[in-house]
């Protein structure tokens, strides 16, 4: 969102948006607030050629997001506001140049002076033929493709216990790709996520109960040039292979595939992490994932045992594929309206943003537009 609106608007709007959730049931803690043992770990990383990112955290817990939305949604209901659920949205409706409503996949057509598109990222695919048929100017964000790794609790507890959710943000030296930390799960589980069509991996952290693991995401994010312009087909196809090699997600141990070899049932009961997904199928990366992507997440992997020795143990554990559907940014004004008036975009799945926080700031900002054009 800050290449919309200026960094001291979007932290205004993240500030609030923090305090709403708080209202509503969020944790008053807050990890990660600077002090000399972030600064000590900006260090460290430097010298693992990391760039750590030092932002606050309030953790609310997978379940207790559930209570939160739930509080959220009710007090809409004691205003008046109608909430349609199991309704799908197949197309928008504008006439010349303005919208004027809504089509439902039940056929019928729900007139409004505005409208605001938010499916985050499982709904990237729909809003990207919604665009089409509106004529809406789309820009390519990179592809977000990569694993998700699991490890002992104890390996990561310096850094957890620190800032609850570490960002680093690595490039890799054979191919100076970008490679990053995203959704860090302390005491989490690896989860599965279903996508339309695809099954992809993913993880929560629950605020009631620990398991003995701690996991979180590596994603490699690639830009692609002409005549390539579908990175979300490019992501899918990827979740499709692994899905089709294993009928879901696949497991391997970090030193298996380091080794060239698949992970199966024996050797996956000797590794010292046991899996929180059960259901995972032991199996091959390397005939999933593209070779570049492969050398840059394992480069990653090892300037992150620097900072923090354990994470590339050959128990490490590697599930594959986590795949970010946030790939295409609507063309949109800075407060978020698309080239069709009075028709307004927010979330991840626009493009414009990485999280629920942020997600939830660029509603603030579509909300008010219109607020102020009634």
């Amino acid at each position: 969102m800050p290449q919309i609106l200026d960094e001291a608007r979007t932290r205004e709007l993240i500030a609030e948006v923090d305090r709403t959730y708080v209202d509503y049931g969020a944790s008053p803690v807050v990890h990660g607030t600077r002090n000399d043992e972030i600064e000590q770990l900006e260090k460290r990383a430097a010298l693992a050629g990391l760039r750590f990112v030092s932002v606050p955290i309030r953790h609310m817990g997978t379940e207790r997001c559930a209570e939160i939305m739930r509080a959220m949604r009710d007090e809409l209901l004691r205003r008046g506001v109608q909430i349609l659920q199991r309704t799908p949205v197949t197309g928008v409706r504008a006439d010349r140049g303005r919208v004027v409503g809504v089509e439902t996949a039940q056929g019928d057509k729900l007139d409004s002076q505005f409208v605001i598109l938010a499916p985050g990222r499982e709904g990237a695919s729909w809003l990207k033929e919604v665009s089409a048929q509106l004529g809406l100017s789309l820009a390519r964000n990179p592809v977000d493709l990569g694993i998700r790794v699991e490890v002992p609790a104890t390996v990561l507890e310096p850094i957890t216990d620190l800032v609850y959710e570490s960002k680093f943000i690595y490039y890799s030296r054979a191919f100076d790709d970008k490679v990053r930390t995203f959704c860090m799960c302390p005491y989490g589980k690896v989860t599965t996520e279903f996508v339309g069509d695809v099954v992809t991996v993913n993880g929560h952290s629950y605020a009631d109960h620990k398991t003995n693991n701690t996991n979180f995401a590596l994603l490699v994010s690639k830009n692609f040039t002409e005549p390539f312009d579908d990175p979300i087909a490019y992501g899918k196809s990827i979740a499709r292979l692994a899905n089709l090699l294993s009928g879901g997600v696949l497991v391997q141990r970090l030193g298996d595939l380091e080794a060239g070899r698949r992970t199966n049932a024996q050797r996956l009961m000797r590794s010292i992490v046991t899996p929180t997904l059960k259901d995972a199928t032991p199996g091959d990366l390397n005939l999933v994932l593209p070779y570049r992507y492969v050398v840059s997440l394992l480069e990653m992997i090892h300037a992150l045992d620097e900072i923090a020795p354990g994470v590339a143990s050959r128990h490490t554990l590697l599930y594959g594929v986590e795949v970010k559907f946030y790939s295409c940014r609507l063309q949109l004004s800075a407060e978020l309206e698309t080239e069709v008036q009075n028709l307004f975009a927010a979330g991840d799945g626009a493009g414009i943003t990485r999280g629920l926080i942020q997600a939830s700031a660029s509603g603030l900002v579509a909300a008010r537009a219109i607020l102020s054009r009634l």
